[in-house]
């Protein structure tokens, strides 16, 4: 059985990045943070290729606007690294196509989860995915 924190923040992330309204979000925010999970969710959208920096920056300047982490380069880089991992599980379905979705990232005690929920688009055929990264912080 993996570690319960990392198991904690992983669930808390995907759940924020398949939250559909802001409504849900804050309602999400509110009920993890009583079992002191801090939680940040944002959207994202585009050709992916294009996409893929600016759903890094996305992730760790939401995680720090929602005092996920703290603004140290360690902090950062883990956001940073967590979604490159969870977006490289989407790479061969996304590749040269247009995606939109969310970004769920959580943090329990020193362990870091970022979700990112794929819509996938080509003229009408849309797919689905969801990449999953964690990082330990100090």
């Amino acid at each position: 059985m993996p570690n319960v924190g990392s198991k904690k923040a992983a669930k808390a992330a995907l759940m924020m990045a398949l939250t559909e309204t802001r409504e849900e979000e804050k309602e999400l925010k509110i009920k993890l943070a009583e079992e002191n999970i801090r939680a940040a969710a944002v959207d994202y959208g585009g050709d992916f290729i294009s996409a893929v920096n600016k759903i890094v920056e996305r992730a760790v300047v939401a995680a720090k606007r929602e005092g996920v982490i703290k603004e140290t380069h360690a902090d950062e880089g883990a956001v940073a690294g967590a979604t490159r991992e969870a977006i490289s599980q989407l790479m061969t379905k996304a590749l040269g196509l247009n995606v939109g979705g969310k970004i769920g990232i959580a943090r329990f005690q020193d362990h870091v989860a970022v979700a990112v929920f794929f819509g996938v688009g080509l003229l009408h055929l849309d797919e689905v995915g969801v990449g999953l990264g964690h990082r330990a912080v100090p």
